[in-house]
């Protein structure tokens, strides 16, 4: 039998090889004013999401509230049994 060989992984080159990142070449202090921004950024676009979902529910509970009110509407959507209420 012949006898299995090993492959070796490649080496990777070192980091220092590596090409330079924006991330490497922007200082500390302009990384941290992007990332603040970014997340103010994010937190106004959360907060315009929850406005909008409030509204829409406040609209619908507004609507619901206008459509038990009215009798037209509140007979078309009754049951038609009236025996059971006897």
């Amino acid at each position: 039998m012949a006898k299995k060989k090993k492959i070796t992984p490649a080496p990777r080159p070192a980091a220092a090889d590596a090409p330079a990142t924006l991330k490497d070449l922007l200082s500390r202090d302009v990384l941290d004013k992007l990332k603040a921004q970014s997340d103010a950024l994010k937190a106004e676009e959360q907060g315009k999401k929850d406005a909008a979902i409030k509204e829409a529910e406040d609209k619908r509970k507004a609507e619901q509230k206008r459509l038990e009110n009215d009798f037209g509407h509140l007979l078309e959507n009754s049951s038609q049994d009236w025996s059971k209420f006897k």
